[in-house]
């Protein structure tokens, strides 16, 4: 698991890595949470493309994010999907809250 964030402007991007699983989630949300806080941005970018495996907690991950940025009135988009990780995020319903860009 790791997470890089960047800072440009008002976007966040933040550059997933690794397994998205319930034992990786909770760091991956503190380190964006922690950054959103801090630099308020109109913008929050997930961004999977070193993403090897997500399971539900994945789901999860964007939900809450999402959440937290409705308060602020950002948006939140997701990049670089793998295909596999794309179908699950398009069958959860994602894309009516984030914008979804696969791989």
């Amino acid at each position: 698991m790791s997470v890089k964030i960047n800072v440009t402007g008002e976007v966040v991007t933040a550059y997933l890595g690794g397994e998205l699983d319930h034992h990786t989630a909770k760091e991956m949300r503190e380190a964006i949470d922690n950054a959103v806080e801090l630099n308020m941005p109109t913008l929050l970018i997930l961004d999977f493309k070193d993403v090897n495996f997500m399971d539900s907690s994945g789901i999860g991950l964007v939900m809450g994010r999402y959440r937290n940025l409705v308060k602020t009135g950002a948006e939140l988009h997701i990049t670089q999907a793998p295909p596999q990780i794309y179908k699950m995020l398009k069958l959860a319903g994602i894309e009516r809250l984030a914008k979804l860009e696969g791989r």
